[in-house]
Parts: C-alpha cells; sequence; structure tokens
C-alpha cells in the first residue's frame, strides 16, 4: 500500500513538471488587443514579462553595516 502510494506520488510530481513548450491562446479564443499607443500585437511572452513598476528595484540600501540598536523606550515585554 505504501509502495503504490509513494509511485502514485512520484508519478504525479513528475507529471507536473511537463513540456516547455510556448503558450497560446485557447482554441477559439485571441491574445488582448493591442493598446492604442502600442505599434504591434504583443505576444505571450512579452505579456508574460512583468514591466519594472511590477518589480521595482532597491534604490537604497536600508542597513549599510551592522550596528546596534538604539535603545528603545517602547520596546516593552508582553504582559
Amino acid at each position: 500500500m505504501k509502495r503504490t502510494l509513494a509511485l502514485l506520488c512520484l508519478a504525479g510530481l513528475l507529471s507536473a513538471c511537463g513540456g516547455r513548450v510556448p503558450l497560446t491562446p485557447p482554441v477559439g479564443k485571441q491574445l488582448p488587443q493591442k493598446g492604442e499607443t502600442y505599434s504591434t500585437q504583443a505576444s505571450s511572452d512579452q505579456l508574460m514579462t512583468p514591466d519594472t513598476q511590477a518589480r521595482p528595484k532597491r534604490s537604497d540600501e536600508q542597513l549599510k553595516r551592522s550596528e546596534e540598536r538604539r535603545e528603545d523606550k517602547f520596546d516593552l515585554p508582553p504582559t
């Protein structure tokens, strides 16, 4: 019983890997229309790539070096 369950789990994990094929819209569906300001229709890869606002970069480092924290008078133990 345990062996069968282990084999089923292994088969499920391996089948979840799937093939790496380009994304295509379902049959009978189309990609979204191009925006007014765009000159060409965006491909599925372009639609899946996040823009810079979706993944902003960190512009400043919060902690430059290891330092002791200042005394915090509001850091009280739980009651």
